[in-house]
């Protein structure tokens, strides 16, 4: 299978305290504006097409989220990748252990795997009509 990561499509983790005053914090000491909806959007274009746009988010979780579950940590990464469906047969041939089902969405394709820590890895594909795809060749 060709390249199967693209990309860090975002970083999560629960806040351990309020989340609330956490993201104030990063938006008075880092100048990082959070959106209530997408968390911090870093915005950037492909180096061989400046056309091709894409974002990454960071974005703090309430303490109580079971997003990131079954995770034994407080943190997830997301990772871009190109063909999500092809990945995850890949995968599972190499006995990665799945995270529950994947999920499709208008804004892409997710799925969920953990790593041997114990850490849940997010993949998502953006869809082709977002202009930041995870087919976009960022090399």
């Amino acid at each position: 299978m060709e390249k199967r990561v693209t990309g860090i499509g975002g970083i999560f983790f629960k806040a351990k305290s309020d989340n609330k005053k956490l993201q104030e914090w990063y938006s008075k000491h880092l100048g990082l504006k959070n959106d209530p909806v997408n968390g911090i959007l870093f915005q950037w274009s492909s180096p061989n097409d400046p056309t091709k746009k894409g974002e990454t988010v960071f974005s703090i979780f309430d303490k109580e989220t079971t997003y990131i579950n079954p995770g034994k940590n407080e943190f997830m990464i997301n990772f871009r990748v190109k063909d999500l469906e092809k990945l995850l047969i890949v995968l599972k041939e190499e006995g990665v252990e799945l995270a529950g089902e994947m999920e499709v969405y208008d804004y892409g394709k997710f799925a969920w795997i953990m790593d041997p820590d114990g850490n849940k890895i997010e993949l998502w594909e953006a869809p082709e009509s977002s202009g930041f795809s995870g087919a976009m060749d960022m090399e």
